[in-house]
């Protein structure tokens, strides 16, 4: 599930600033505006991760749904002020996904294989993002802004089905 977010879904700045560029044709302070509003949604989903007792799993697989739900209305977005309010359901699920992998793998975990089982989580974490963004600015390129978001929609809405047919 990581793997397909981070590779294909958490490409943000290329997100963000085609939007904003070539849909939105602002410059760089919507973009900077933009990116602010993201934050405020990954602060929230931080908060609202902090509160948790105990990840679950389900929580997973709903925090990638999510993900590709909002990624889904970020795409059809008409103007800037309703890709901003997309964009915070996208950081909260984001977060909440990022965060409950991190959790649930470390829970999971046999103390002894810990360590190399997380050091696993983070390179897919950080490594598949660099992977996927010149695809996904490729796409952009060549199809479109929109559909570069829908590609991180797919990911999103890709990722607990591939959950359910390995599990």
């Amino acid at each position: 599930m990581l793997f397909l977010i981070a590779t294909f879904g958490l490409n943000f700045q290329i997100f963000i600033s085609t939007m904003s560029v070539t849909v939105f044709h602002g410059g760089a302070s919507q973009y900077g505006f933009l990116t602010s509003i993201m934050a405020i949604g990954t602060v929230a989903g931080a908060l609202l991760a902090a509160n948790r007792e105990k990840p679950h799993f389900t929580l997973l697989l709903i925090g990638a749904a999510i993900f590709g739900f909002g990624c889904t209305l970020a795409a059809l977005a008409p103007n800037a002020a309703l890709f901003g309010m997309a964009l915070v359901i996208i950081g909260v699920s984001a977060l909440t996904l990022t965060n409950s992998t991190n959790s649930l793998m470390q829970i999971s975990t046999a103390p002894a294989m810990r360590g190399r089982v997380m050091a696993i989580r983070l390179a897919i974490a950080l490594g598949c993002t660099p992977i996927g963004a010149p695809i996904v600015g490729f796409v952009a390129d060549r199809f479109g802004a929109r559909w570069s978001l829908s590609l991180a929609a797919a990911s999103g809405f890709a990722a607990p089905l591939s959950a359910s047919i390995t599990s």
